[in-house]
């Protein structure tokens, strides 16, 4: 109630909010909050600050500033920042990450660590303008016209995936990969980018040649230096080359792993695999998991994937010939109906994960 005039009027009550619009505001301060968090996640991974929070001692602001030689003011911003978002733990005026928290964003050995998504993420802030002009014009963007951190942060991503998974379950679930490797197998690593893919194979099977290949020269650069690093360079290679023209024959395995979606012609690409493969060989196809429809994937993986296809996935499809722009949630129908006509008389889901499917492709 006001006074006006020294007579009392009550002021209008305020608009009732409709249920559903306020579940969906709801909804999106959280989503905006996360948006906003996300370089404050890039950045804390490339100052060391998560690094320094992970031996589970509380620090305060100062002492993280001193450790990490970054400026307090700036820290303790940081940290309050992270701890609303609850990814950092706080008590008292200190900080530090939970065993959980340190999975996932300080140990880039983990199989749950999440950094290379907000990498990818902040990526697709950068290159929102060539997007729109895209959008506009119909053209395509190439997987080499995006920002730098891109690479390295689908590398980190994936990475996390196969450190778990890879050995573990995806190749002992496609028929005798396995034993073929320990005795001794010829490979080739199809779209293998950083090579991540290649030099886990090649640590786990050393009796086993691998061949890594991609289009993309800077990733391939990247590759070699990583094989370098993990020891393997005796016997891994990686040569820049092209899905549908990659070097070599009687390969007994050949891996394309979250890849074929991003071919302008994947059609192509299983030509030169099924050419390629010596005669009992296989292809295991690693793809993002989709179902068939649309209804499927309306769930939290299908939406980021989804995100990711109509910033990265299509476009690179469109950028190179043929241009088929499968997308990230083809689903394994429509990868079926891509492999199958070039000369592969199986076609099955060898295994499944949260995020991947596993196909094996025979002649």
């Amino acid at each position: 109630m006001t006074m006006t005039d020294d007579k009392p009027t009550i002021a209008p009550a305020a608009p009732e909010i409709p249920e559903a619009l306020q579940a969906l505001l709801g909804q999106l301060v959280g989503e905006v909050g996360a948006v906003f968090t996300a370089p404050l996640v890039v950045m804390g991974d490339r100052l060391g600050l998560f690094r320094a929070l992970a031996g589970g001692q509380p620090k305060t602001s100062t002492q993280l500033a001193d450790e990490t030689g970054t400026f307090e003011r700036y820290v303790r911003e940081w940290l309050s920042a992270l701890a609303a978002a609850g990814y950092v733990k706080h008590d008292g005026g200190r900080f530090w990450l939970s065993p959980e928290q340190a999975m996932v964003f300080a140990d880039p050995d983990s199989p749950a660590f999440f950094l290379g998504a907000f990498e990818t993420a902040c990526t697709l802030f950068a290159d929102r303008e060539a997007m729109e002009a895209a959008f506009r014009s119909g053209r395509g963007v190439g997987w080499d016209e995006h920002d730098g951190m891109l690479y390295c942060g689908c590398a980190r991503f994936f990475r996390a995936g196969y450190l778990q998974h890879l050995v573990a379950h995806w190749l002992p679930a496609v028929d005798g990969a396995v034993a073929a490797l320990q005795r001794g197998a010829k490979v080739a690593d199809i779209g293998c980018g950083y090579g991540a893919s290649t030099v886990l194979m090649a640590q786990a099977f050393p009796n086993s040649r691998f061949h890594g290949f991609d289009y993309h020269e800077g990733s391939i650069l990247e590759a070699r230096r990583a094989a370098d690093e993990a020891g393997v360079s005796d016997r891994v290679t990686f040569e820049v080359a092209a899905a549908t023209d990659f070097p070599g024959r009687g390969y007994d395995l050949v891996t394309t792993f979250d890849a074929l979606h991003d071919m302008g012609d994947p059609q192509g690409a299983a030509r030169q695999v099924r050419s390629a493969l010596a005669p009992d060989g296989a292809w295991m196809i690693v793809e993002p998991v989709a179902g068939d429809s649309l209804e499927e994937n309306l769930n939290p993986v299908g939406r980021i994937y989804y995100a990711a296809s109509t910033m990265l996935c299509t476009p690179g499809s469109v950028a190179q010939k043929v241009g088929l722009a499968l997308g990230a949630q083809a689903g394994e129908r429509r990868l079926g109906e891509v492999v199958k006509p070039a000369g592969f008389r199986t076609f099955r889901r060898a295994a499944q994960t949260p995020f991947n499917i596993v196909l094996e492709a025979r002649p």
